[in-house]
């Protein structure tokens, strides 16, 4: 009789993980989509049951499954007929991939990561990287809908963004409470106090809102989780996209040149560059900058 030992060192743990991440991920995702539909409707999120959105039946499990749903239903609903918007498909595919690659910057062997992902080596960023990753797409897909962010996901980021910083402080590469707790409240500081200066000075300038007060809060979130270093690097990469495309549509002519367009999502997208890719770009830059500069890595 084979011992069970031998059978679960036999098991593609590898490959296992990287499936259970990828379906893992699309499960969130569709909670997430619950959560961008209810949320600014002021609906709970965990009871009732899913419905459809056009005759409120009550959604059967087997016509809930994670993107496979979607495509053998057509993009209907199973009862009515009803369109269902892409975005649920949309949204249950990118944090299946999302939460993929960061098992990627994990993984369980030593060496470089795949996609030439910036490497960590304590399991449990995963599940916090995680939940930065649903908070960005739950806050980015709201924002582009009702042109705001969920206080759950900027307040609560940033009050978890402390607590975790605390219990985990290798999020900020640190190794004692104090310092991870002082790196975390430092980035949601500065994060806060930037972006909450850019919007009170354009305010004073242009004589109306020019940014929403969501974002100054996303931003001290992004800083609590992520620290000044990412604070620094979203602020600057998020502005570059928003510029790009903002003046792109006004070419376009699908928005007026005064026309608003949502922040959240840039600052959601330089985040999630920075979780994947950010410390090695900053490496990069400043060794470019002062060649003996030390390696954040």
């Amino acid at each position: 009789m084979t011992d069970p030992i031998s059978l679960l060192a036999a098991l593609p743990w590898r490959e296992l993980f990287t499936f259970l991440s990828f379906a893992w991920g699309a499960c969130i995702g569709s909670f997430l989509n619950v959560c961008v539909y209810r949320i600014p409707r002021e609906l709970s999120v965990v009871t009732p049951r899913s419905f459809c959105p056009h005759c409120h039946k009550q959604i059967a499990w087997y016509h809930n499954i994670p993107l496979f749903s979607f495509i053998f239903l057509g993009a209907k609903c199973a009862y009515c007929g009803g369109k269902i918007s892409p975005r649920y498909f949309l949204v249950e595919l990118l944090t299946a991939v999302l939460f993929l690659l960061v098992w990627f910057k994990f993984d369980l062997a030593d060496g470089p990561r795949r996609f030439h992902l910036d490497p960590i080596v304590h399991w449990q960023l995963v599940p916090i990287y995680w939940l930065v990753i649903m908070g960005l797409i739950l806050g980015t897909f709201v924002d582009f809908e009702y042109m705001i962010i969920p206080d759950r996901v900027t307040i609560g980021g940033i009050f978890a963004g402390l607590a975790l910083s605390a219990l985990v402080p290798a999020l900020h590469d640190e190794t004692g409470i104090l310092r991870g707790l002082m790196m975390s409240a430092m980035g949601a500081a500065i994060g806060w106090g930037i972006l909450w200066s850019v919007a009170t000075l354009g305010t004073m300038v242009l004589k109306k809102e020019a940014m929403g007060f969501g974002d100054v809060k996303l931003m001290g979130a992004i800083g609590a989780f992520l620290g000044w270093r990412a604070v620094l690097f979203t602020i600057m990469i998020s502005s570059f996209a928003g510029s790009v495309v903002g003046v792109t549509l006004v070419l376009m002519r699908k928005r007026e040149m005064q026309g608003r367009i949502p922040y959240g999502p840039y600052l959601a997208l330089a985040a999630l560059l920075w979780i994947f890719w950010g410390p090695i770009v900053w490496d990069a830059y400043l060794h470019l900058l002062t060649p003996k500069y030390p390696p954040l890595r």
